[in-house]
């Protein structure tokens, strides 16, 4: 085995790959009340198997009921309050802060509210598969929502 530099020809394209922040594409799927950029897909890098991007909701701001299909989605919060809104009628609600993950399931009806009336929230967002799928549901929310705590199942207590 050697230390020397490999000069396989197939990684210098092939290989890791950086996308700068000034170059990510806003010519994805949209859902009112948000604005999402893509950074990794099958169009930008040769993703297979996710997408990633970012997701901007302004101040006081919240997107209209959607759901991602057959995708999982994670959601990490850089900046700003996240108050999310699920079920048949968007009945039941939880918040993030930064540093916090959001685990979005398949199929499930969901709603991004920027908790926030004075501050952008700013999300990194990944999903599991290339392609950017967001369908808008007509579904009015029930109110009150009803708030949910999440309990770590590997840690309870």
């Amino acid at each position: 085995m050697s230390d020397a530099p490999s000069q396989d020809p197939r990684w210098k394209h092939d290989g890791v790959r950086v996308v700068p922040a000034g170059s990510l594409d806003a010519n994805t799927a949209q859902t009112p009340g948000m604005d999402r950029k893509a950074a990794i897909n099958f169009a930008r890098v040769g993703a297979q198997k996710l997408w990633a991007g970012t997701v901007h909701i302004h101040a006081n701001a919240k997107t209209g009921a959607h759901h991602h299909g057959p995708l999982e989605s994670v959601i990490y919060v850089v900046k700003g309050r996240a108050r999310m809104r699920w079920g048949e009628r968007l009945e039941f609600t939880a918040e993030a802060g930064p540093g916090d993950f959001i685990y979005v399931p398949p199929f499930v009806p969901h709603q991004e509210i920027n908790a926030s009336r004075t501050e952008t929230l700013e999300c990194v967002l990944v999903r599991s598969d290339g392609e950017a799928v967001a369908i808008n549901l007509d579904i009015a929310p029930a109110e009150p929502p009803e708030e949910v705590r999440w309990i770590d199942p590997t840690h309870p207590g």
